[in-house]
Order: structure tokens, then sequence, then C-alpha cells
């Protein structure tokens, strides 16, 4: 069975730091770039980050460019995305996804706000408040 499990999520304040993890099961990531979406209640969902399979390169979006890293540790299956100085704002459901990379970088994928994904977690609440 091929799936992403998220997981990490949780309440932090203002200020403080989460580390999400997507875990695929019944596959590799060694062929996808990895994709991290995110979205709030009545809002459209958000490209966050990506890391490409080609090269390992990564991309932010501008509103957390800065704040959050995106990583991936190839012995365990798994991506990560440390997000630092986290805002209330950042609270969102966060989405892994996958897709069998044709781009050279994945940032395409980000800015098209994950329509063409082949994989989806089925998220990770993050809650940013006092």
């Amino acid at each position: 069975q091929l799936q992403l499990v998220e997981s990490g999520g949780g309440l932090v304040q203002p200020g403080g730091s989460l580390r999400l993890s997507c875990a695929a099961s019944g596959f590799t990531l060694d062929n996808y770039a990895i994709n991290w979406f995110r979205q709030a209640p009545g809002k459209e969902r958000e490209g966050v980050s990506c890391i490409s399979s080609s090269d390992g390169s990564t991309y932010y979006a501008d509103s957390v460019k800065g704040r959050f890293t995106i990583s991936r540790d190839n012995a365990k299956n798994t991506v990560y995305l440390q997000m630092n100085s986290l805002k209330p704002e950042d609270t969102a459901v966060y989405y892994c996804a996958a897709v069998i990379q044709t781009y050279y970088y994945c940032s395409p994928y980000v800015r098209k706000g994950g329509y063409d994904m082949t994989y989806w977690g089925k998220g990770t609440l993050v809650t940013v408040s006092s």
C-alpha cells in the first residue's frame, strides 16, 4: 500500500518551533519530489516548501523563507519540515505530497498549489497560539 503519513503537529506558542515528519510507506522517495502544503479553514491551499529528487535542492514560499527548513533522510524514507519562529498565521493543516519529478527543480509544484500530486498524506494540524 502506497501512502504518506505526516506527524509532529501540535500546539505551539508564537515564536516556537515544531518539526513535521512525512514518512513514505510502500514506495521510496528516491524518484519523487516531496512537497509541503498547508490549508487553514476557509482559505485556499498554499504551497510551503519542496525538496527535489534530482539534486536535493529546496524551495520555500516567501511567507516561510528563513524560518522553515525542509530536509530528507533517505535511510528512513522520510522528509522533515523544521518550522522555527512560528507565527499565528502559520496555523493550518499541513500536508505532504509526492510526485514523480519531471522538472529539474521542484518549485513549479509548490507554485501550482499541488493539484498534480500523486500521493497525499492526510495532514497534521499545527496551531500557533498563546
